[in-house]
């Protein structure tokens, strides 16, 4: 499950859920819902990855690799 690994993240980064909510800005609560409900998208892994200091991405069969990062998440559209 992508939780538990996410939550072996924090512990091996000395990172806490209560800090990676706030970096989402959401409740400690939310946050918790999120991670029991194991629902992540791309841009909550890339997130978290940065949060943690850590990259995200594909490894190829033959050894190269393809990194999200920041820059690849999508704009929130703001209301008109």
């Amino acid at each position: 499950m992508v939780t538990d690994k996410i939550k072996a993240l924090l512990m091996i980064t000395g990172k806490k859920q209560v800090d990676l909510a706030n970096e989402f800005g959401l409740t400690a609560q939310s946050m918790s819902n999120k991670m029991t409900l194991n629902r992540y998208n791309a841009d909550d892994l890339i997130k978290i990855a940065e949060f943690t200091g850590c990259k995200v991405g594909f490894l190829l069969p033959n050894g190269e690799h393809i990194l999200l990062e920041a820059s690849d998440i999508r704009e929130k559209k703001k209301p008109e």
